[in-house]
């Protein structure tokens, strides 16, 4: 759980332990998993190989496909039979991605979740409203445990019923929300519309994760929930929520070093990039049994900075994820990201925090349109949704580089999310 000892531990402390839970690592996948045996065996590396942490370099990387490929449990170092759960993705792009827990893998979940908590401020005895979904999705249930192990009460409401989700966090007095973004903020609309000012609840912190958002949807979470909104991040891929998480200095997220080794890469050379750079985040598990993971590549970009917090504590932190290169566009030669649109659309006047983006083929050429929500209580003619339509271009063309087409929507046109928010629409024929 808190690990004060391993989480302030020296540079050299945190590199020692990690190669020594490295080299056991790589053993077992290469001793267990054929896939892995395969792979080494083809880029000439055996786990004797790995006498230093740079060492790592010369080993293949993992990808997507790589569980894709191995559906369902060919990826699993451990008999199926050993372990306690599986989980899976919801596969909308090809078969779901598999994984699986033993009963350690559980506890050490557990214990990642309470020391993320701990750090985005969450205390033993708390009420913790936990709105994340459960299922095969790893949010509601890597939440739960985690809280139950930090010691705290959780209310395990999941995502939906918005309404009965207000009414218990006033009744229950829960101190800590845990949701993603997009739905806290959905809960912060529907009490509004109740006239519940949510606001006087007894909520002080909201550990939102599971989709990127930036400072401008943090500005809006914490003025209409009235408190202090972090950010935690996992993979189920890696292990779930809790492989990297704020601290109330909102200064970067902490990854657990202990447990994870972090690369930054180029994602186009493949070759590593210094502390600072942007590039794309790789990483290795150290202590799972079920599915180890090796240098896998988790297509979020991100920056790394090694300095020591303002918290104390000396893991590395990753700088909030700017976006995937999976979830990247093209528009006319422009990248884009959704998080760039949010940066823009977020404190917008005339405009709720509601988008999506419907991407299209004309011709040759791909085409974007913005999709946005006009805010509660303005005007709704014509002329006053072409005026935030022109404020809205000119601003993406401004801050993006990209020309597109925006549609103003009435309050309340765009889908709501129960759990992760869909921004994009892909209108193109496949």
């Amino acid at each position: 759980m808190y690990a004060p000892d391993i989480e302030t531990a020296s540079r050299d402390q945190i590199a020692a332990v990690q190669l020594e839970r490295l080299k056991k690592i790589v053993k077992h996948a290469y001793d267990n998993v054929e896939h892995y045996k395969k792979s080494f065996d083809k880029a000439g590396v055996r786990p004797e190989d790995l006498k230093s942490l740079d060492d790592l370099a010369r080993f293949p990387f993992t990808v997507k496909t790589d569980l894709r490929d191995n559906y369902p449990f060919k990826l699993f170092a451990v008999p199926r039979e050993r372990l306690v759960r599986l989980h899976a993705s919801s596969g909308t792009t090809g078969k779901p991605t598999v994984v699986g827990y033993t009963p350690a893998d559980i506890s050490t979940w557990s214990d990642l979740m309470a020391r993320s908590m701990m750090a985005c401020g969450a205390r033993p005895g708390d009420i913790i409203h936990n709105a994340y979904g459960y299922g095969l999705f790893t949010g509601g249930l890597g939440a739960h445990y985690g809280a139950e192990r930090l010691g705290a009460t959780v209310v395990p409401m999941s995502g939906g019923n918005t309404e009965k989700q207000i009414a218990l966090i006033m009744d229950f007095g829960a101190r800590v929300l845990c949701a993603t973004p997009s739905y806290a903020l959905n809960i912060a609309e529907v009490a509004e519309k109740e006239g519940i000012d949510i606001r006087k609840s007894s909520l002080e912190i909201g550990i939102f994760g599971a989709e990127p958002w930036g400072e401008p949807m943090r500005a809006e979470l914490d003025a209409r929930l009235g408190l202090k909104s972090v950010d935690i991040y996992g993979l189920s891929e890696i292990m779930g929520p809790g492989v990297a998480s704020e601290c109330l200095e909102r200064a970067g997220l902490h990854i657990w070093e202990d447990h994870f080794l972090i690369e930054i890469v180029d994602p186009e050379t493949m070759k590593p990039v210094p502390p600072g750079q942007a590039g794309e985040m790789v990483l290795t598990t150290l202590t799972k049994e079920a599915l180890p993971m090796i240098r896998y590549r988790t297509r979020d970009i991100t920056k790394l900075s090694i300095e020591r917090c303002g918290c104390g504590r000396t893991h590395g932190r990753i700088l909030r994820i700017t976006g995937r290169n999976d979830d990247m566009l093209i528009i006319r030669g422009v990248n884009v990201y959704p998080s760039q649109v949010e940066s823009v659309m977020v404190g917008r006047p005339g405009v709720s925090p509601h988008y999506q983006l419907v991407v299209q083929r004309e011709g040759s050429m791909d085409t974007l349109t913005v999709e946005v929500e006009a805010e509660p209580g303005m005007a709704t003619s014509q002329d006053a949704y072409d005026v935030i339509a022109k404020d809205v271009q000119h601003h993406v063309k401004t801050m993006i580089g990209v020309t597109c087409r925006v549609v103003v929507m009435a309050p309340g046109e765009i889908p709501r999310s129960m759990g992760k928010a869909v921004r994009v629409r892909d209108l193109r024929k496949k």
